[in-house]
């Protein structure tokens, strides 16, 4: 007996409430029947037309664009971006909110994610509850900071360049975007066209001149000749094993951060924002307080960013260990630490080279792991560690409010927390958690 298909409510309208901001840059909503919407492009408090764009009549929830707004929220500006609203660019999400109400709703995202996931207030988690933006990132009602220096263009069937819409495949075509640095814009990478090519990353470095493309050809494609309106290396993403490789110019661009040159290879990370790194390692050195002849571990290193940091701090009688998965930035990890011998860059997932290693104790630990976060078994072993002082990194605040709680279950709590506005118009945001071993108990 065949069941009947569900009913797709794509395109149903209700006039709703608009409720608190919730994680992934939308709000929450109810419509008159119960039924919760997850509304973009709304703020909340404010009364709006929800149209459904995701989900069926026995979903648990729906997604929906608010297309008018009947009762306007007094932190609602109009949208600087012309690509930005319903069916358009989803690179932003908070485009329609001036620039301290995007600090607020933040805020009220982590402090969510803290209460649900860890159980902690603010307080108890060593955090004022602000939200702080980069030096320069002050704007204007209406303005918004052009800080992104890494920018993934998709391309359309016609060899435009542009950004996909929010959860979409679909690219939305764009002469110009807001966010990107000037070094990326002054590319001119929307203003020419991409034949058989399926995407291009532009980066412009921090602290040098470094330009670079990493150009996806389509299935089959040939590369254009790129001439672009400033000197920029190319590299091509390899359609059979899917590796970076040069085309020409240098493999790699220097990035400056913490008093060093870093060298990052083939579209390896590096933080977005022009001040993400300095700010990054001064709250973690600041929350760490290293001290000579210390034993230190940085887990996900990358490059070996807050490893040279603690290097430099733990003087000749100290030693750090990094431990990195992605083979070509363990690589340049070495490389960029090679004048300092008390470093050491291991290769492989943390989970697995921790335990191999056998190291029983360690005195300070910075951690700065992917999206996900860094889970119950690494988060007990390094609890095992008997470090006075664990330094997180968090892109994600979910992540890391389920991590906290598994850290407080082996005896570690935050002494402190700051979050840092280091991708402006968009939901994310990053923290750094400062934990310390407290008495069993307490």
């Amino acid at each position: 007996m065949q069941t009947e298909p569900t009913k797709s409510l794509v395109g149903q309208e209700y006039q709703v409430e608009v409720g608190p901001v919730a994680h992934g840059g939308h709000c929450v909503a109810r419509t008159e029947s119960g039924r919760v919407l997850f509304v973009r492009h709304a703020l909340p408090g404010e009364r709006v037309v929800a149209r459904v764009t995701e989900g069926e009549e026995t979903s648990r929830f729906l997604r929906a664009d608010a297309v008018e707004i009947l009762d306007p929220s007094k932190d609602r500006v109009e949208a600087p971006c012309p690509f930005s609203g319903p069916g358009k660019c989803g690179g932003c999400d908070w485009q329609h909110a001036a620039p301290g109400a995007q600090r607020r709703l933040k805020a009220a995202v982590i402090a969510e994610q803290l209460s649900r996931l860890a159980g902690l207030t603010p307080e108890e988690a060593g955090w004022d509850g602000t939200v702080v933006p980069a030096p320069g990132d002050k704007v204007a009602k209406g303005e918004v900071p052009a800080w992104r220096t890494r920018v993934q263009y998709a391309v359309d069937a016609e060899g435009h360049a542009g950004l996909r819409k929010h959860r979409s495949h679909e690219v939305q075509p764009i002469d110009h975007c807001l966010i990107a640095a000037p070094e990326v814009s002054e590319l001119g990478i929307e203003g020419r066209e991409w034949p058989q090519i399926a995407s291009v990353e532009a980066i412009a470095a921090t602290g040098s001149s470094d330009r670079q493309v990493v150009l996806t050809p389509r299935p089959g494609g040939r590369l254009p000749i790129v001439e672009l309106d400033k000197p920029v290396s190319v590299l091509r993403v390899g359609e059979k094993d899917q590796r970076i490789h040069r085309v020409h110019g240098r493999p790699f661009v220097r990035e400056r951060a913490a008093g060093r040159t870093w060298r990052v290879a083939e579209g390896g990370f590096w933080q977005v924002h022009p001040k993400a790194a300095d700010m990054l390692v001064e709250a973690v050195m600041q929350g760490l307080m290293p001290r000579k002849g210390d034993m230190a571990l940085d887990l996900y290193c990358g490059v070996g960013l807050f490893a040279g940091a603690l290097a430099e701090r733990v003087g000749d009688q100290g030693a750090v260990l990094g431990i990195e998965s992605n083979k070509r930035a363990v690589e340049d990890a070495r490389h960029n630490l090679a004048d300092l011998d008390r470093v050491r860059i291991e290769q492989g997932k943390v989970e697995e080279i921790l335990p191999r290693t056998r190291i029983s104790e360690a005195d300070i630990i910075v951690l700065d792991p992917p999206r996900a976060g860094a889970g119950r078994d690494t988060v007990r072993h390094l609890s095992s560690l008997g470090a006075r002082r664990i330094a997180y990194v968090a892109c994600d605040p979910a992540a890391l409010a389920r991590d906290l709680k598994y850290f407080a279950a082996e005896g570690y709590q935050p002494v402190t927390l700051r979050a840092f506005d280091l991708f402006p118009v968009t939901h994310h945001v990053e923290c750094v958690a400062i934990l310390k071993r407290v008495a069993q108990g307490s």
